[in-house]
């Protein structure tokens, strides 16, 4: 993971880089049976080099909790390392270049389970599992299977914390979610 950590921490593959304070890496245990994607940096995140530590990393906190997890035991990363500018979501080109980086940080950890939170990581990671789904709606709350060779990931996307604190209805919409998530792990 170090030389993984080295190599973002230089890379120049798409401009995100040029507007960003820090790359955000990812953090947690490289042994987690769950890992949780998100989309982006945004702008907390940007300061600290640190995901979901923003309000919507509160929320993200509090989902675990209930789940009787903590941030210590899952790994937490992004499909993109640089903050997008304005915070607009990251485009196809962007997610191409950084996607190779998200791809190792899978190989090395091996989850059992990983989480995708909103519409971009959720299609790509899908994506990777030969999956077709055409929005966050509509796979969300649902348990995927990933076959890769030696590894067997389920997946259950959901939708990204912030769309709750936008609108409070998805909270109980996320919570309902994680339930879903500690049975999985509870059947492993």
């Amino acid at each position: 993971m170090d030389e993984l950590v080295a190599k973002i921490r230089k890379c120049r593959k798409c401009g995100l880089w040029r507007h960003a304070t820090n790359p955000v890496l990812g953090e947690g245990n490289l042994n987690a049976s769950v890992m949780i994607i998100g989309e982006a940096p945004g702008h907390s995140e940007d300061v600290e080099g640190r995901p979901f530590v923003g309000a919507a990393g509160k929320l993200l906190d509090k989902l675990l909790s209930r789940i009787n997890l903590s941030r210590k035991e899952v790994y937490i990363g992004n499909i993109v390392k640089h903050r997008p500018p304005m915070n607009r979501d990251p485009r196809p080109d962007e997610i191409e270049a950084c996607t190779p980086y998200l791809d190792r940080q899978i190989e090395i950890i091996k989850p059992k389970i990983i989480v995708p939170l909103g519409r971009h990581s959720a299609m790509y990671i899908l994506s990777k599992g030969n999956i077709e789904a055409r929005g966050i709606s509509e796979v969300r709350g649902k348990i995927y299977v990933d076959r890769r060779p030696n590894l067997l990931i389920r997946i259950m996307p959901t939708f990204h914390p912030a769309v709750a604190l936008y609108n409070p209805k998805y909270r109980s919409i996320l919570e309902e979610d994680f339930m879903k998530i500690k049975m999985e792990l509870e059947k492993s």
